[in-house]
């Protein structure tokens, strides 16, 4: 059986090892069992779709919303690999979980719209499972709502045609959708503990998702969460796929 992967959209090495770490912990696989490859750095390789039998994609500093002026070439080539890995996966022909930054390039790709409309403060933030959810293998098992971390400037607008809609919240109405069978997308981050979250918010404490001088505030609302049920999508992906 050929490995999962995880591909890398952040710029910053701590913080991508970190992420990297925090996926396969909460999908309980070896370092055998899920690859990884840096998009920042590399391409998505041709044979992707015969390379791996699925692809979780982490968050990032870039939004897909930026003006296309102020992109740099490393950010627009690797929007481009993503939207290529989205078709790829919308088609049946590739597993993908996108979170977070993710979830823009996905929706973008499929024919959605992605605005700045729907921010979330960095933090816990409340998501309840849909009735579409409740029949789905991964959101099914989940508690009808539950915690899960966020940090984002922007949200999906308008899902892909096609999408089933699998979670919802109050500020952010798409937090998670399905295209097809094997496509799947979340706003909220599933991989982090509390603890890895916070390590991840020092880093970014500079970029605009909470005032740095909040940080220990934050953070204890972080710690404090219960965040049982995020890493349990994780699981099921990689158990499914």
């Amino acid at each position: 059986m050929s490995p999962l992967v995880y591909l890398c959209a952040r710029p910053q090495t701590g913080a991508a090892e970190a992420e990297y770490e925090s996926f396969r912990t909460a999908m309980h696989l070896g370092d055998g069992e899920l690859e990884r490859w840096d998009l920042v750095r590399d391409t998505l390789p041709a044979d992707a779709a015969s390379r791996w039998r699925g692809a979780v994609v982490g968050g990032s500093p870039f939004n897909v919303t930026d003006p296309e002026s102020t992109k740099t070439d490393t950010q627009r080539r690797l929007e481009s690999d993503l939207a290529r890995l989205a078709e790829t996966a919308a088609s049946g022909t590739i597993a993908a979980l996108f979170t977070c930054y993710g979830i823009g390039v996905a929706t973008r790709a499929l024919g959605g719209e992605v605005s700045r409309a729907y921010p979330e403060d960095t933090g816990p933030t409340t998501v309840t499972v849909t009735d579409a959810g409740r029949r789905d293998p991964l959101f099914g098992p989940l508690a009808d709502t539950f915690h899960a971390l966020t940090a984002h400037k922007e949200g999906t607008e308008r899902m892909p045609a096609g999408a089933v809609l699998l979670a919802t919240g109050e500020s952010c109405p798409v937090q998670a959708y399905r295209v097809g069978e094997s496509l799947y997308a979340t706003q909220f981050h599933p991989e982090p503990t509390g603890r890895a979250f916070t390590e991840r918010m020092a880093v970014y404490r500079d970029d605009g998702y909470f005032a740095a001088h909040d940080y220990d505030r934050i953070a204890a609302t972080v710690l404090a969460a219960s965040l049982t049920e995020p890493p349990r999508i994780l699981r099921a992906f990689a158990t499914a796929f």
